[in-house]
């Protein structure tokens, strides 16, 4: 089994979108997510707040700067994530295509590697 963490993105557009049907969307993520944790694949899964409550943290220059949300230059913001452990990455493709979603957004999927995998200090 390999871990997939299946990122939520979305767009102003498509997270007003969501936020106009939420009732509707919360209850359909909720049985999603009961459906992976029946099918035993779900190991996490969270949503976040509004990304106007956030701040980046930019390393570019000399010092670090910090610039309170929203974040004006990002076009797709990352909304939440599930984390599932599955045989494949196509087992995590099909299970980001069941996603509830808006109109517009967007899954990515990426990948976890195990501890095995990274690479060691002194290695």
């Amino acid at each position: 089994m390999a871990k997939y963490l299946l990122i939520m993105r979305g767009t102003d557009e498509s997270n007003a979108a969501m936020m106009a049907g939420i009732d509707e969307m919360i209850a359909t993520t909720r049985q999603f997510i009961e459906e992976m944790a029946k099918a035993g694949v779900l190991l996490a899964a969270e949503g976040l707040d509004d990304p106007a409550q956030g701040v980046v943290v930019d390393f570019s220059g000399e010092t670090p700067v910090v610039t309170d949300g929203p974040y004006g230059e990002t076009k797709e913001l990352f909304g939440g994530f599930f984390l599932l452990d599955v045989a494949s990455k196509q087992e995590a493709v099909e299970w980001a295509k069941r996603v509830p979603t808006a109109p517009g957004a967007k899954i990515e999927i990426r990948r976890v590697p195990g501890s095995d995998e990274v690479p060691q200090a002194g290695a």
